[in-house]
């Protein structure tokens, strides 16, 4: 099951970030990302009543009026991983990012993982982010012709720190 995120869940998913990236830098990011605001909304994949993944979308300080979303972190418990948990928490949380109005997404994620959810190179060439020149930095369009002017990006200050 995949519900939005509580917070009573929090030191859980903490718990779930911190074993997926081996220490707290990720889950010191969804910290902030909460205390700051800047946090759109975030999901969770239980598994008996279990929090076995995790997935952040949050705002993107752009020089358009269109809201655009950071897909991060995606955190899957260790025992749980190369399950499908991710896909299904990334394409759940595409679909709510969209209905949230968000034009586009950006990830700064692994290359190889990240394309089969429609994320690309190409849709990040005419975005200027602090994390443009990344082979990890990819963007995917949510809405038709999103990415089609260049863009430029503010991260909140959670991924500064």
């Amino acid at each position: 099951m995949i519900r939005i995120v509580r917070p009573a869940d929090h030191a859980v998913i903490a718990a779930v970030t911190d074993a997926a990236f081996g220490g707290p830098a990720e889950s010191l990011i969804l910290k902030r990302l909460r205390e700051d605001g800047d946090m759109l909304f975030e999901l969770v994949e239980l598994e008996d009543d279990e929090i076995t993944g995790h997935i952040a979308f949050s705002r993107l300080w752009a020089d358009s009026v269109q809201l655009f979303a950071a897909l991060a972190p995606l955190s899957i418990r260790p025992d749980r991983q190369n399950q499908g948990g991710g896909g299904r928490l990334t394409r759940a949380g595409l679909d709510l990012a969209k209905e949230f109005g968000a034009h586009a997404v950006m990830v700064l994620g692994h290359p190889d993982y990240y394309p089969r959810f429609g994320f690309s190179r190409e849709a990040a060439a005419r975005v200027s982010s602090p994390y443009s020149k990344s082979p990890a930095f990819m963007a995917l369009a949510l809405e038709p012709g999103a990415l089609d002017q260049p863009l430029t990006i503010a991260y909140p200050d959670a991924f500064k720190d």
